[in-house]
This record gives structure tokens, C-alpha cells and sequence, in this order.
């Protein structure tokens, strides 16, 4: 039974707590002297007006694409804890056999100094990167626009500037080493983007809601990600 009603501020703090530490709402709730049916609700009707709050925040990859930068991508995931109650099918789809796991993919991209840009829909765990690509709509944007950037060689078939594979039955020479040496130093600041990102432990540690909404929390977070960067 909820004891007092909470003031609006403390319901915004009460469900970035939620995103930003994936604190369980009994703890929340105990702590704010509410009921945890109270901070379920306070979390599920806040998530939509912090997101209408954060509209104009950011741009779309559309914007980052057509303006000239070289953007950098990475494929990341959000784990979302074995679910047998959803079925066989989900189960399969969203288990990743790479990170052993299940999990949603998502595609990351940053600038070159490492400042996130966009975060891309969700798609199922067991897509590869390059799959993840065309799924999300990306690899278009980024072919429509003639737009360079740069990947892992998961993105090889895509148009990406990777590192080069090493050819079967031959070394690599020392003009590759240093080529693939100094992509490998541009490419980890989309990594460094994605650190920051996963500091939202909500997609770090383990998401334990309904995967239904997990597409619009990760929305959220873009846009409370990007407006911390002032975009």
C-alpha cells in the first residue's frame, strides 16, 4: 500500500535509477516508503514523458550521414536473461551463439572522437552484425548517402572500411600490419561510445522486464545518453 504520493521530481529520479543502475523496483519502492505496484507504475507512465521531454534531442543517422563525417559502427547487445516462458521459437532467435547468451543486438554509431550519434531499433540476439545491419534499416542510409565509415570486418561484405583479413597461406605484410594497426586505433572510440552506453546497467547487466518495451527503454536512453553529451 503506498503511503504518500511522490512528487513528480522524485518519480523522474525513481525511474532513471531504474534505467541507470536496473535497481529492482521492490528496493526502490521500500526505499521511497511506496508500494512496488506504486513504482511499477510511476516507471511504465514517466518512460513515455521523459521520452516526449527528449524529442528534439539528438540527430538521426539520416542527418549524420548526409553531412560529410565519417562515422564509426559497432554491434553490441543487450542480455535479456533466459526466458522459457516465451516460447521455443523467441528462445532460439534471441539466444547468440557468439556471446553465448540471450540478448537483442543493437548497432552503435559514434563520431570519430568517440561522442555517440545514434543507437539503432533492436534485432534479435542470433543475427550477425552484418544481418543486424540491413535488418535495422542502417546499411541503406549509409549506401543512399555515400556515406564513409569505418567497422570490424564483420562489416566487410557491407562497404565499411575494415581491417584486412589475413589471406589464407600468407603473412600479413608490415604495410598491412601498420594499415590494420591504426584502423583498430580509430575503431576504439565507438567502443569507448558503447562503454558509456552500457553504464546504463539496465542493457548492461541483465533487463528483466517484458522485451516488448525494451525497444522503447532503449530509446530513452539514447536520447538521455545524447542529451548528457549536449547533442
Amino acid at each position: 500500500m503506498s503511503r504518500h504520493r511522490l512528487p513528480v521530481k522524485e518519480q523522474v529520479i525513481l525511474t532513471l535509477e531504474l534505467l541507470r543502475n536496473n535497481l529492482s523496483q521492490t528496493f526502490l519502492a521500500d526505499l521511497l516508503d511506496i508500494s512496488q505496484s506504486t513504482a511499477s507504475r510511476i516507471y511504465r507512465r514517466m518512460l513515455p514523458v521523459i521520452n516526449e521531454a527528449l524529442t528534439f534531442t539528438g540527430i538521426s543517422l539520416e542527418e549524420a550521414a548526409s553531412d560529410g563525417r565519417v562515422i564509426l559502427i559497432d554491434g553490441t547487445y543487450v542480455p535479456t536473461g533466459n526466458r522459457p516462458a516465451q516460447g521455443r521459437d523467441l528462445t532460439k532467435v534471441n539466444y547468440s551463439g557468439k556471446r553465448r547468451c540471450q540478448c537483442l543486438s543493437i548497432q552503435v554509431a559514434s563520431t570519430l572522437e568517440g561522442q555517440l550519434l545514434a543507437i539503432s531499433t533492436p534485432v534479435p540476439g542470433a543475427r550477425h552484425d552484418s544481418a543486424a545491419l540491413d535488418l535495422t534499416g542502417w546499411s541503406q542510409i549509409l549506401a543512399e548517402n555515400h556515406t564513409p565509415w569505418i567497422a570490424d570486418t564483420a562489416y566487410i561484405a557491407q562497404g565499411a572500411l575494415t581491417p584486412l583479413k589475413k589471406k589464407k597461406g600468407h603473412e600479413r605484410t608490415d604495410h598491412e600490419k601498420r594499415y590494420n594497426k591504426e584502423i583498430s586505433s580509430i575503431r576504439s572510440h565507438v567502443e569507448h561510445a558503447i562503454g558509456h552506453l552500457k553504464q546504463w546497467t539496465i542493457l548492461a547487466t541483465g533487463y528483466r522486464g517484458r522485451l516488448t518495451e525494451l525497444p522503447d527503454i532503449i530509446a530513452v536512453i539514447t536520447r538521455l545518453e545524447l542529451y548528457r553529451l549536449g547533442w
